[in-house]
């Protein structure tokens, strides 16, 4: 199994878990002829892939979803509160709706969602496993809880949302009002949580941990390092980032 990311922040998401002839992307924030582009540095064409499963509504997650699966016809997997959120034109035979806590299977993938705190009508985060490995997928969410602690444990490889440093976010420039959500039970894990969700994880099997989601405004790449090396008490060169310009090169289990 194998996983890479073609770009992660809030100007576009898309992660990619690969087995054998399996290829899942998760959400899609890049507009059509981008995806491909990103895509294309990876090896890939749209036609390679085996379907879409979407975490939530947001723009920067489903924006390029419904162009992108109903161009070149790749099933969407996502729950029905983000569902709602597709145009109203997209073929239904493609939609696949799922159970926020029950597992099901793409070919050669076991795809495992679970709700998440934030604010959106039904959001879910993810793990992908092979029966072998598992690779843990968490971009959005305002707190972790113990279930999703619990999702996470044992992983082989983590995404892992470092979306900013709180000084940073509270003496940076947003209005109170996007501090307060960003910052709050349902916006998004700031370094400091993410290091203490870290923390709290059996890391025995990780091979593989990588920094996503992080703010251009508030945030930096080697304060999110930092933070998540000080957790596994690691080097911080063995800390990857999911960069928003490239997001980052395939990684094996």
């Amino acid at each position: 199994m194998r996983f890479a990311s073609l770009g992660s922040g809030s100007s576009g998401n898309a992660t990619l878990i690969e087995r054998d002839r399996t290829r899942v992307m998760m959400d899609c924030g890049f507009a059509l002829g981008e995806t491909k582009e990103r895509l294309a540095r990876l090896g890939l064409a749209p036609s390679d892939l085996t379907a879409i499963v979407v975490t939530h509504e947001h723009d920067d997650h489903l924006g390029g979803v419904a162009r992108f699966a109903k161009r070149f016809a790749i099933p969407v997997y996502l729950t029905r509160g983000t569902s709602q959120w597709l145009p109203e034109d997209f073929p239904s035979v493609l939609v696949h709706l799922i159970d926020s806590h029950t597992t099901f299977a793409i070919g050669d993938l076991q795809v495992e969602p679970f709700p998440v705190p934030h604010d959106a009508r039904e959001p879910v985060q993810y793990v992908f496993g092979d029966g072998a490995s598992r690779v843990g997928v968490v971009t959005d969410l305002g707190c972790t809880t113990a279930h999703v602690e619990e999702k996470l444990n044992g992983c082989d490889a983590l995404v892992l949302e470092c979306n900013h440093d709180l000084d940073l976010l509270m003496t940076g420039p947003y209005p109170v009002s996007l501090k307060q959500r960003v910052s709050g039970r349902f916006g998004h894990l700031s370094n400091r949580d993410a290091a203490a969700l870290l923390a709290n994880l059996d890391g025995s099997r990780l091979k593989h941990v990588l920094a996503a989601h992080l703010s251009k405004q508030n945030n930096t790449p080697a304060l999110a390092v930092a933070a998540l090396a000080g957790a596994l008490g690691c080097e911080a060169s063995w800390i990857g980032i999911a960069a928003q310009d490239c997001g980052f090169d395939w990684r094996e289990i």
